[in-house]
């Protein structure tokens, strides 16, 4: 499923307008960034917890030369799901 797919799910299911279901989207997902920009988790229980997780410095190796490389310590946007979600997903119940 793309953008365009869960626009056309979520108005379906919420019988409103694509504008409208675009415009939550777009949002929902503005939410998130902004708040995982700032360092914070967004957690909806049943789903999951969106997160950032600190990746810390360490050496690499260039793959056509072999030459190390030093790579520097980051930051990078995680999901953990929820139990419900992993329930749904496996298909088996609680």
């Amino acid at each position: 499923m793309n953008r365009k797919d869960l626009i056309d799910a979520l108005a379906t299911k919420t019988e409103s307008t694509k504008t409208d279901a675009e415009r939550n989207i777009a949002a929902l997902i503005e939410i998130i960034s902004d708040t995982l920009a700032q360092g914070g988790n967004l957690s909806l229980v049943g789903f999951g917890t969106f997160e950032v997780r600190e990746r810390a410095a360490r050496t690499g190796r260039n793959p056509k030369t072999g030459a190390e490389l030093k790579i520097a310590a980051s930051k990078t946007p995680a999901f953990k799901p929820g139990a419900t979600l992993k329930t749904a997903v496996n298909g088996t119940q609680k």
